[in-house]
């Protein structure tokens, strides 16, 4: 038995949860995975896991263990790591996770320049709006939109994103009689309003008055808009708000192309929406990932090369 190996099994296994998930990142089979574990326990001479037909869970030994084995697997990781930044290329798998506009504006273009740059590393780019558990699924870094909350895992802030509201032209050329494109943010409360539901204040839109605006600069005012159509996914609400089905609160590069032709215009520019920060998160397990730092730099210098 390759006692290191077996070590790196345990440990991947306890972050993922089963035996299959750690297959098939391996492309083995189970039984296989299992009985390196079950090797390792033999050597050791003691139970580490409590498996079911269900879950797998840590016993207290396999809870000492496990602590030591993760520090230890991690250090030989970046060990590794350290003697081949010097002469040569990263490589091997990089899991990243992103939203489904993100990731497809403004992800993948970073992502193919960094792959330029690693020809040994190769990125499964997995893209979903909802919530993902990192370790559960195995990602490596993921990129979060917005304030973050109190976690585990570990953040790296690397940009920002401007929001602003946004209509088209023909939206606003067509508004039903009596009513007028907004002027303060009150006035929204009358407007058909797209909602994107991941948003952690939903459809309690925040701005925060310019040197125009008819209030004191700086001070803040929140409205709770309401629309006939809301959604989880910020394709669909792209896509509402270019239909000129209502109003969007979005960040502006889900509408670079449209904001550039002036197809798309920006609502209320006397009283912006606050910015919102972009930071690279990862489990502390990948805290030592040379890969991951990698990527964090190359993304961070592409996002300051779009703000100059």
């Amino acid at each position: 038995m390759d006692r290191l190996q077996a070590m790196q099994t345990f440990v991947r296994v306890v972050e993922r949860g089963s035996f299959s998930a750690v297959a098939r990142e391996t492309n083995a089979m189970p039984s296989s995975i299992s009985k390196q574990v079950a090797a390792l326990e033999q050597v050791l001479g003691a139970k580490l896991l409590n498996r079911n037909t269900r879950s797998l869970a840590l016993t207290e030994e396999g809870e000492r263990y496990f602590a030591q084995a993760q520090r230890l697997v991690a250090e030989i990781a970046e060990a590794e790591a350290t003697l081949k930044r010097g002469e040569q290329e990263l490589s091997g798998w990089l899991r990243v996770a992103a939203s489904v506009g993100y990731g497809r504006l403004k992800l993948l273009p970073v992502v193919q320049s960094f792959l330029a740059a690693h020809p040994g590393v190769k990125v499964d780019l997995r893209l979903n709006d909802g919530f993902i558990d990192l370790v559960e699924e195995g990602i490596d870094v993921a990129v979060r939109i917005g304030e973050l909350a109190d976690s585990a895992l570990l953040a790296r802030r690397v940009g920002t994103t401007r929001r602003a509201l946004v209509a088209t032209r023909s939206y606003l050329r067509n508004l039903p009689k009596g009513l007028k494109p907004p002027r303060e943010p009150k006035d929204l409360e009358a407007h058909n309003c797209i909602v994107y539901t991941e948003l952690a204040a939903r459809n309690a839109w925040s701005f925060a008055a310019g040197p125009g605006a008819s209030e004191p600069v700086g001070s803040t005012q929140v409205v709770r808009v309401q629309g006939n159509l809301q959604s989880n996914s910020s394709e669909i609400m792209r896509a509402s708000v270019l239909a000129h089905l209502g109003i969007g609160y979005s960040p502006t590069w889900l509408f670079d192309a449209e904001l550039a032709s002036g197809e798309l215009q920006i609502l209320l520019p006397d009283w912006p929406a606050p910015d919102m920060p972009v930071h690279l998160v990862s489990p502390a397990q990948r805290r030592h990932s040379a890969k991951v730092k990698a990527f964090g730099d190359h993304l961070s210098k592409a996002l300051q090369s779009e703000s100059t």
